[in-house]
């Protein structure tokens, strides 16, 4: 078993001894990629990590058992297609050595639901959670290594957005200043994670799908983008304006949205619940007067995945915490003109939130 491996059960165990969990169940998702640095073949064959206070232990196809052996020392319990998984998951939840009539279990969100269903027709009496409490708080608190590899991947994403802006020119389509951005991704040994590229009205919509609008004077044009750098994803929008200089609406605008990332990034303390970083950035745009064309939450969680745990939203009580990494991108919308959305990724430290990108916020005027 890895180090990680090992460091992570134990703050599992830790999380679950917290919030009186029995057992946790993953499947074959980034929650057991993240902790035990898995990703087994997946198909209908069930896979299973569960983990006890006394146990942790994976339900394994014999099929694909010699394979995964090369990268854990995680105890197996097989089988076989011709008798099926029910015998070695009932083997393996005694060993893990709980009252199957009361216990408290943890369940991966992500697995498939004929999976989960196994486990709670095995376990009748369960009580049910998701792992918001367990393995989603653990991944929420990033370590060193891992603000390294975020920071990393954001650096990489600042060159490649700037790529994209660079590409314009009048005619261009929104393909293929995407195809820019992909290139240089690629160039810096990155993976394109995803990208919206939006000119004028197209901006409006929240999650525009880039497609073959072209590129005219006088438009706003908006990049969202993020590539996969190191194991870890990135996240970043910026704004510009192309063709002519910019309305003095979209300046406006622009202002606002930036107003409100600071006074989002100035709210994102330890202890703070979420929605207050929601409401900090929701009260700029609404005292602007904008605050019907802001159409979405404030922000999301990022790690190994695009997005996770904190979600920054109006509703979450949830208290942020050291180590947390999340998105800051509030938004206006005006519909069959523009939108204007301006996101940062951010990692909080004790004292507050330092932002990962290094590319200026201020829009790219590109005459």
């Amino acid at each position: 078993m890895t180090t990680m491996t090992e460091t992570r059960l134990a703050g599992l165990r830790r999380k679950m001894a917290e919030s009186g969990t029995d057992l946790t169940v993953l499947g074959p998702t980034t929650h057991l990629r993240w902790l035990a640095g898995l990703d087994p073949h997946g198909d209908e064959r069930p896979v299973m990590l569960l983990v006890s206070q006394s146990y942790a232990g994976l339900l394994m196809p014999r099929l694909n058992a010699d394979s995964v052996r090369q990268h854990t020392d995680l105890p197996f319990h097989t089988w076989r297609d011709d008798e099926g998984p029910a015998g070695a998951l009932a083997g393996l939840i005694a060993r893990c050595g709980i009252d199957p009539a009361n216990v408290s279990l943890s369940l991966d969100e992500a697995m498939r639901a004929d999976f989960a269903l196994r486990v709670l027709d095995a376990l009748p009496g369960a009580r049910r959670s998701f792992t918001e409490r367990t393995v989603s708080r653990l991944r929420a608190e990033k370590t060193d290594d891992e603000y390294r590899a975020l920071k990393a991947s954001a650096l990489v994403n600042d060159r490649a957005v700037a790529a994209g802006f660079a590409a314009l020119r009048e005619g261009i389509t929104e393909l293929e200043v995407a195809e820019a951005i992909a290139a240089s991704y690629e160039a810096q040994g990155a993976a394109t994670e995803f990208t919206s590229v939006c000119f004028g009205p197209n901006g409006a919509f929240c999650h525009h799908h880039t497609g073959p609008s072209r590129l005219a004077a006088g438009s706003a044009v908006l990049i969202d983008a993020g590539g996969r750098f190191m194991g870890y994803p990135s996240d970043m929008t910026r704004v510009g304006w192309f063709g002519s200089a910019p309305t003095s609406e979209f300046l406006k605008v622009t202002g606002i949205v930036d107003r409100a990332v600071e006074a989002a990034i100035a709210a994102s303390r330890p202890g703070a619940p979420a929605r207050r970083v929601d409401e900090a950035a929701r009260g700029v745009i609404t005292d602007a007067g904008y605050g019907e064309r802001f159409l979405h939450r404030t922000g999301h969680g990022l790690g190994i995945e695009l997005h996770e745990e904190p979600y920054i939203t109006g509703a979450s009580d949830r208290p942020l915490e050291a180590g947390n990494v999340f998105s800051i991108e509030p938004g206006i919308y005006l519909e069959g003109t523009f939108g204007v959305r301006l996101e940062e990724i951010v990692f909080l430290r004790p004292g507050g939130a330092e932002v990962l990108s290094e590319m200026p916020r201020a829009p790219v005027i590109r005459p």
